[in-house]
């Protein structure tokens, strides 16, 4: 911890300008113990209510709660990331400021605001998490469709998952 406080932040390179920063004020467990307890709360409330419609499966129920859990988490946690780009700066954070410096730690393109990045997070927070919970509604209806849609949000998902990670190995050309 030592190399942190000296260099400012804790995260790699060392060399990265973060003008501003401002450490974690909770910890990992304080974080994943709200994001677990959100999480656990949205699938039993998504079995519960897909409960009472008596044609779906439990697979059907179980992709419900999935689509249910993926949509939020691309809203709720990186929504704030792609329209909050000074994070890691506040003073007075919130936890979803406190989420990135923690995930950051990781990854650092985070909260380097790497632009590849910040649009593949975008996508997703914006185009991906209403089309999850879109397809959540989807498994309530009667169509030949039904897994149409959520194979589409899929393919789109592994799209941005692919970008995302070729983003991290191309070296950026100098101009």
């Amino acid at each position: 911890m030592a190399a942190a406080a000296s260099m400012g932040h804790p995260y790699a390179p060392a060399e990265l300008d973060l003008p501003g920063f401002v450490p974690l004020k909770l910890s990992q467990v304080e974080i994943l113990v709200s994001y677990l307890g959100a999480s656990v709360f949205v699938f039993l409330a998504v079995w519960l209510v897909s409960g009472r419609c008596v044609r779906l499966s439990k697979t059907d129920r179980l992709l419900m709660c999935w689509w249910a859990f993926t949509g939020l988490t691309h809203i709720m946690i990186e929504g704030p990331f792609v329209f909050t780009p000074d994070f890691f700066k506040k003073e007075n954070p919130n936890f979803f400021d406190e989420v990135w410096k923690e995930y950051s730690k990781g990854d650092s393109r985070y909260v380097a605001r790497d632009t590849a990045t910040v649009t593949v997070e975008g996508i997703t927070a914006v185009l991906e998490g209403p089309a999850s919970l879109l397809a959540v509604y989807v498994f309530t209806l009667t169509t030949p469709f039904l897994h149409m849609l959520p194979t589409l949000f899929l393919l789109q998902h592994g799209f941005c998952l692919v970008s995302y990670c070729l983003s991290s190995s191309i070296k950026p050309v100098s101009v």
